[in-house]
């Protein structure tokens, strides 16, 4: 069965993370040296590996050989962690959780409750400025002082709208959006694995089209193979194509005043 290139390629190791290397050195420290926090939020745009960067920290502290700074990936936690299927690990959309119903249900009333089988009970609130004010209302005393076997990270594409009196509480990571460089370095290497022949200015051309977003990037990847033909190069005439991107070639014979095709449209830079 196939599996998106996002999907198959998600990062199982910090040392995987694209882009966003201090932050993954600050919590191996932290792990390192048991000084990590009860609640996080890790906040940023789309697509540059919060949830992921969740999951690494959710298995470096349940990996039957840590807390650890480098998770085995051989062990049960690791498997179900990175599959999202752990019993211990739970990952909640705020967007479908909004209510202080929902908190209670899903969390505070399942607190008392130690975990299942493995060291830590782990929540992982994704998109958690959706959260009602009655919702964050319900949080602020177990965000304060959880019980030592419960961890909170939330994840958030919007930090502004969380309210003062949570981020007061927890650990705040921003994270950033990747480079242009460190994005077609990632996919060179998805595609000599995968055995996909491109070019490299064709990978720029999908690295810039993913504006900071390495999951968007990927996507796009996906796009442009199911776009060429099976065997066919993709070269940076596949890529505009598929994408419906202007190439350099056409900006600039444009600035100059010449007259381009575009699709059977002819553009004329008047004087």
């Amino acid at each position: 069965m196939h599996q998106a290139i996002a999907r198959k390629w998600r990062p199982q190791r910090f040392e995987e993370l694209v882009g966003q290397e201090a932050i993954a050195r600050t919590l191996q420290n932290a792990i390192r040296h048991r000084r990590w926090h009860h609640a996080y939020i890790f906040a940023g745009p789309r697509g540059v590996g919060k949830t992921t960067t969740a999951r690494l920290f959710a298995k470096a502290l349940n990996c039957v050989m840590g807390p650890t700074p480098e998770p085995c990936d051989q062990c049960p936690p690791c498997r179900e962690i990175a599959q999202g299927r752990a019993l211990d690990v739970l990952e909640i959309d705020a967007a479908s959780h909004t209510g202080v119903d929902n908190v209670r249900q899903v969390i505070l009333d399942t607190l008392a409750l130690g975990p299942a089988r493995d060291r830590y009970r782990i929540f992982i609130i994704d998109e958690c400025h959706q959260l009602s004010t009655s919702a964050f209302n319900a949080l602020l005393k177990t965000l304060e002082e959880p019980p030592p076997h419960v961890l909170f990270v939330m994840a958030t594409t919007e930090l502004h709208k969380v309210p003062a009196t949570i981020l007061s509480r927890c650990q705040i990571f921003e994270f950033r959006l990747i480079p242009e460089s460190k994005i077609v370095e990632r996919l060179r290497r998805i595609a000599e694995v995968e055995g996909i022949s491109i070019s490299d200015s064709a990978l720029r051309k999908i690295a810039r089209a993913g504006q900071g977003s390495l999951r968007d990037a990927q996507s796009l990847l996906e796009q442009v193979l199911s776009f060429a033909e099976p065997g066919e190069p993709i070269s940076d005439a596949v890529v505009e194509a598929a994408l419906g991107v202007i190439g350099t070639e056409t900006i600039l014979a444009v600035a100059e005043g010449k007259s381009v095709d575009l699709g059977g449209r002819r553009i004329i830079k008047k004087k």
